[in-house]
């Protein structure tokens, strides 16, 4: 993987740390979007009735102060060990970490909460201006707590960034990360709790002001990809996303076309059961509903994004919005003795990405089977060498760099086969534009996984003259540095690196390795307890300081 090996003492820690660390999508660069000034109050004086039905939905309940959606409770994770507790003290709310051996006992403030609750709940907290997701998550539908989703089963307490995706998705007038950092926002990172009425109706300060005089956007008069690409914002997750040159999904205002700020693929077939929890947008499209009505369904044809049916109407609210299409007569020929339409098409499945979820499924089956099938990635055989799709049709035929990022997602996933495809398209991409810092530093890692340790250092050079603020540019360049015999241009990149990203504890562990070997053994302790300011838990951490602290320090991990 780290191409020729390295001669010294740094080799094995660096090869296995350094070079494994960073190999995901670049950290976002933000822009400047423009803040939502008016929370969905300022609409209640003329929309009283909206304003009050709107407020007991999921989406107007998404996000918000954690004081106000404290869901107290504790669990122990039989993995670690470690027992958690959510509590309030003081009119402040915390989460706990203890466990006696190895000890770990600390406490972080949470300042927000994600999640309205209905399928689950988490929590945001600031470490020296980073912002964090709390590694628990409550579980609605279970009504237990567990582990964030996908780490069941880790082997540590995770420190997780809030990345912009999740602000996005959750909360209004998110400000973006500064720049070169996943996850610093400025404080507080987000103007209004939940997904504002702004969000679907674009800018109101104008129509507020006017009361009502300035025309504001409404989404059912909108082109039909315009009005879908709204609800798509959230409610689209595709098997691989790739945002545009210079574009951020945190930009997209109502009206603007989703696809200019963002690419979503497909991979056709081979399916698997399970569904993801966002993928309502993608089985929509696979029901013969969508496919026969076309641009007249959407997701508003069933739901009304200003209330939410109580569950003594929930059957026959959905079963109304059938029967008009299918028509009343039908519907009293119709499984008259069950009227619950969604029970027997749209059955709820367990979610793939999702511990302790279930997901309705959206492709509306006439016979649904004891397991729904969604394309899945993870499903991909190897002898399987399937296409990748632009999702929705409406945004059009991708480009050339949309497709190599696309395929070399498919490739970091695992998908070694289609290496050499992401390969040329990448190479044709960067000679299109050779200032895209993206593309060369995806297609430096390929140069860097070969071997060909020359055309890597050129690429990460060349992207980080186009983009200095790379990460992971900057890191796996430091490693070819190193291996090169130049320990403090290896030590200048990283330090870069790790003033922005200090949760990615491996690129401090390198520090203090470089930093002893150079006989810098203070220097080595200070980058460590950075490292377990963010990581506590981290055994390799832990360890290591313990070997520098003996007489004489010891420079192993």
């Amino acid at each position: 993987m780290a191409g020729p090996p390295m001669t010294g003492r740094l080799a094995p820690a660096l090869v296995l740390l350094s070079l494994a660390l960073l190999y995901e999508p670049a950290a976002a660069q933000p822009q400047t979007a423009a803040a939502e000034g008016v929370g969905s109050e300022a609409c209640a004086s003329c929309h009283a009735d909206i304003y009050r039905s709107y407020s007991e939905t999921a989406m107007a309940r998404a996000s918000g102060p954690a004081r106000d959606g404290l869901i107290a409770g504790e669990f122990q994770h039989p993995r670690t060990g470690i027992h958690y507790r959510i509590y309030s003290q003081d009119g402040r709310v915390w989460l706990g970490f203890d466990r006696d051996r190895p000890a770990l006992h600390g406490k972080r403030e949470l300042l927000y909460y994600i999640g309205s609750g209905r399928r689950g709940r988490t929590y945001l907290f600031f470490e020296d201006g980073f912002l964090f997701e709390s590694p628990v998550n409550w579980y609605a539908q279970k009504r237990l707590w567990d582990m964030t989703p996908a780490y069941q089963d880790a082997s540590q307490m995770p420190m997780l960034p809030a990345v912009p995706a999740c602000l996005n998705c959750h909360t209004s007038g998110m400000q973006p990360p500064q720049p070169g950092t996943e996850n610093r926002y400025p404080m507080p990172p987000f103007a209004h709790g939940g997904i504002t009425c702004q969000r679907c109706h674009g800018p109101g300060e104008e129509h507020i002001l006017r009361r009502g005089k300035t025309a504001i956007l409404n989404p059912v008069k909108l082109a039909p990809d315009r009005r879908d690409d709204i609800c798509m914002q959230c409610h689209l997750e595709g098997n691989v996303a790739v945002e545009r040159s210079g574009k951020h999904p945190y930009d997209f205002r109502p009206g603007d076309r989703l696809s200019n700020y963002i690419r979503y693929f497909e991979v056709e077939n081979p399916q698997l059961p399970g569904l993801g929890a966002l993928s309502q947008v993608e089985a929509l499209a696979q029901s013969v509903c969508k496919q026969r009505s076309g641009d007249a369904m959407s997701c508003m044809s069933c739901h009304d994004p200003h209330s939410w049916p109580s569950p003594e109407t929930k059957v026959a609210y959905y079963r109304s919005k059938c029967l008009a299409c299918h028509g009343v007569a039908f519907g009293q020929k119709h499984r008259q003795g069950n009227p619950n339409c969604i029970g027997c098409h749209m059955p709820a499945v367990a979610s793939r990405d999702v511990a302790h979820t279930q997901a309705t499924d959206h492709r509306i089956l006439l016979r649904p089977g004891p397991e729904p099938m969604l394309t899945d990635l993870n499903s991909l055989s190897k002898p399987a060498l399937p296409q990748l799709v632009s999702f929705p049709a409406s945004a059009g035929p991708p480009d050339v760099r949309d497709l190599a990022l696309a395929w070399d997602a498919l490739v970091r996933r695992g998908q070694g086969e289609f290496a050499p495809r992401a390969y040329d398209l990448l190479k044709q991409t960067l000679r299109q534009d050779p200032r895209d810092a993206t593309v060369a530093a995806d297609l430096a890692y390929i140069e860097q996984k070969a071997g060909n340790t020359t055309q890597a250092k050129q690429l990460y050079q060349q992207a980080l003259q186009a983009d200095p603020t790379q990460v992971d540019a900057a890191v796996n360049l430091g490693v070819i540095e190193a291996q090169g015999g130049d320990p403090k241009a290896a030590l200048k990149l990283w330090q870069d690196a790790f003033g922005r990203a200090p949760a990615h504890s491996a690129i401090g562990i390198d520090l203090a390795l470089v930093s002893c070997d150079m006989g810098q053994v203070d220097a080595a302790r200070t980058y460590l307890n950075r490292v377990l300011q963010f990581n506590p838990d981290l055994a390799r951490a832990r360890q290591f300081l313990e070997h520098l602290n003996a007489q004489p320090p010891k420079c192993q991990p």
